[in-house]
């Protein structure tokens, strides 16, 4: 990467971990996670592999610590701090989980890959807390708080991490969201309606919903549940 004087950075100047987290981003935004190699950082930070392990460890660690930055800052965008009800309290968090994978696809995968294998850790913790809280302050049962808890975090990753499928986590990796649609009426369509009518009677329905009004009519629909725990 030149200076402003046109010469280029010196390998050796000191990076800081923020840095090299922020290119990553960069780097996993534009191609996916194929195009976070160590050869990609290197070249965009005009620096040695050892500066970039010494800073952020191995490649999985890297992605760990990335996870954890997109994460944290949707948490801290929509924790749901002075929501008027804990239910629009909760709807704030799912919805910058949500936001958050829209705008960085990859992060659904490696999302579910840190509650699965890192049930401790900061990603988990963060999502359980800022949900559970919710929850508590809902009226749910205090014996029903981690079974409440779980299943609108299960209901937030798997909706937003098939939307991610759909869209791809890399350019022409998979289908546009309105060409995958289209297929899939066009597939409905086909079905004998006879033996399939409630397929038929939606088929209009698949290409003009809107996704994120299609999570928070889940969202809804799981509120609605909790609050016949009590």
């Amino acid at each position: 990467m030149p200076t402003r004087d046109g010469r280029p950075q010196r390998r050796n100047q000191v990076l800081s971990r923020e840095r090299i987290i922020a290119t990553a981003i960069e780097l996993l935004d534009a191609g996916g996670e194929g195009a976070l190699t160590v050869r990609a950082l290197t070249e965009r930070l005009a620096t040695g592999s050892g500066a970039i392990y010494y800073q952020v460890g191995t490649r999985d660690e890297l992605l760990d610590a990335v996870t954890e930055t997109v994460v944290g800052a949707a948490l801290t965008a929509g924790p749901g701090v002075g929501a008027a009800t804990p239910g629009d309290g909760i709807r704030l968090v799912a919805l910058a989980l949500f936001d958050a994978i829209t705008e960085h696809p990859w992060l659904a995968t490696r999302l579910l890959l840190q509650v699965v294998r890192n049930p401790a850790g900061p990603v988990t913790v963060g999502i359980f807390e800022s949900i559970g809280r919710q929850v508590g302050a809902l009226g749910v049962p205090r014996d029903s708080w981690f079974d409440a808890a779980s299943t609108i975090v299960h209901y937030i990753l798997g909706a937003i991490s098939q939307n991610a499928r759909i869209d791809g986590d890399a350019p022409d990796a998979e289908p546009d969201r309105e060409e995958f649609f289209d297929a899939t009426a066009t597939a409905w369509q086909e079905l004998a309606p006879e033996r399939y009518p409630f397929m038929h009677a939606i088929v209009g329905q698949i290409s003009r919903h809107d996704d994120r009004e299609q999570f928070l009519t889940g969202i809804a629909i799981v509120l609605d549940g909790l609050t016949r725990l009590g």
